[in-house]
């Protein structure tokens, strides 16, 4: 094992046996990888985006397994999407319909100074980038509303 560079490891004798951490042993120890942040920090919005990191892939997975359910209602009833809910403006909002986009950036626009004009540069293959866009469309007595996950899991049921 590692022959060659493990003798010049503090507390590594030759021929010591290996435990735990790198060849050698090591006392059990709380391990923080990452620096804890703050409330005084941050704003809440990122506080929130921290909360749920992966929230990108619940999306993704809600929007495959929305896509070939046999039953939609029992499905968001299972995701505890509200079907009747209050806006955290206090307008109570009913749900209508969900929607899933399958979206590919296939080029990048970069604007030219002045702003008149820009130039377009179409996308190689391997920089295409694909994703499925999920919304949830509920009605607030006046208008249409289109929510994201995130702001659908923050309302409070009706």
């Amino acid at each position: 094992m590692h022959r060659g560079h493990d003798d010049d490891l503090p507390g590594r004798s030759e021929g010591a046996a290996a435990g735990m951490g790198h060849n050698r042993p090591l006392p059990p120890q709380a391990i923080q990888w990452q620096r804890p942040h703050l409330a005084s920090e941050n704003n809440v919005t990122e506080l929130a985006a921290q909360a749920e990191a992966d929230l990108d892939l619940v999306e993704n997975a809600f929007s495959e397994g929305f896509a070939v359910t046999s039953d939609p209602t029992s499905f968001l009833r299972l995701a505890q999407v509200p079907f009747d809910a209050i806006a955290p403006d206090g307008k109570r909002l009913v749900l209508l319909r969900v929607e899933t986009d399958a979206v590919a950036d296939m080029g990048a626009i970069t604007p030219h100074f002045g702003g008149d004009s820009f130039r377009y540069d179409p996308l190689p293959a391997a920089m295409v980038s694909k994703r499925r866009r999920l919304r949830f469309i509920y009605f607030d007595g006046a208008a249409p509303r289109a929510l994201k996950l995130e702001e659908v899991r923050g309302l409070k049921q009706a």
